[in-house]
């Protein structure tokens, strides 16, 4: 096979995997909130797993099913991380849920509400507004809405639960960054429906602000962040285990030495490179790999 072909194959192959890949729109009609919002979600790409997805205004959850021989009925939602206004897609999710399903997990990528971008180029764009002091006035008004999606994504997986072969009781969600707030928030102020059954906030913005009461049935956590954060949210990850600890619920923290803001699935040839061996283990440790 000739280079050409093999690159064709290749392409069919992997458009063939996403179109098999069911989306589902979380509301029907407008978002509840952003009922006046009207621009419509687009895709950038910078390299080979640098996409980016922007100008989300219709929340979608992107299923990833566990193959059927090893599926073990947990269920996670991942919520990728961009500042609220970009989401990386691949590194902060496809490739999560991808090495999620070989350990026979299914999985719900989140593509919640998002601020609006301007310009074709939105990471370049985001890294310009987020040195501007009114860029927090910016993003205020989008955290809650993002928030109500992932409590909807949960509600959603737990209400279908049946239709996709998950056991209700081991739903967890996860989130980096700005979908660490996401996904955080969740454990805060929970209904019986959108209660998540495991969390895992990797290096998530989560400031006091948002923080609530740690309540008689916490779900446990799982944290991991790096000491070296450029975006000097390290202290937001060590707060939360805090409650909890305090709570005397259950909790990991990894804080790595190094690692930066935004390692997600990257490869540093560092310690953060096996994050998620070690929520694997973890995982393991409270039962959701094993097969009821």
């Amino acid at each position: 096979m000739n280079k050409i072909n093999l690159i064709a194959c290749l392409l069919f192959i992997v458009l063939s995997a996403r179109a098999q890949q069911k989306v589902i729109q979380l509301y029907k009609g407008a978002a509840p909130g952003s009922e006046s919002w009207t621009y419509n979600e687009q895709e950038y790409h910078a390299g080979s797993n640098d996409a980016l997805s922007y100008n989300v205004s219709h929340p979608t959850l992107t299923v990833y099913p566990a193959d059927k021989s090893i599926a073990n009925g947990t269920a996670i939602i991942v919520c990728p991380g961009g500042g609220f206004f970009i989401l990386a897609i691949a590194n902060e999710g496809s490739d999560v849920a991808h090495w999620l399903n070989q350990k026979g997990v299914s999985v719900f990528v989140l593509k919640y509400r998002l601020g609006q971008s301007l310009t074709d180029n939105p990471g370049k764009e985001l890294t310009g507004n987020m040195k501007k002091s009114d860029f927090g006035e910016k993003v205020a008004p989008i955290i809650p809405l993002s928030i109500a999606d992932g409590r909807a994504a949960i509600q959603y997986v737990r209400t279908h639960a049946a239709e996709y072969g998950i056991d209700p009781s081991r739903i967890g969600i996860m989130g980096f960054s700005a979908g660490g707030t996401v996904a955080a928030s969740t454990a805060f102020n929970y209904t019986p429906a959108n209660r998540p059954d495991f969390v895992a906030p990797i290096y998530a913005y989560m400031p006091p602000s948002l923080q609530g009461a740690v309540l008689a049935d916490a779900p446990p956590l799982f944290i991991a962040a790096a000491t070296d954060d450029n975006l000097g949210v390290a202290s937001h990850s060590v707060d939360l285990y805090s409650k909890w600890l305090a709570a005397k619920k259950p909790a990991e923290l990894h804080m790595y030495e190094k690692g930066g803001h935004g390692f997600g699935m990257r490869q540093q040839n560092i310690p953060t490179d096996t994050w998620i061996d070690r929520f694997g283990d973890w995982l393991g440790l409270n039962g959701y790999l094993k097969t009821k």
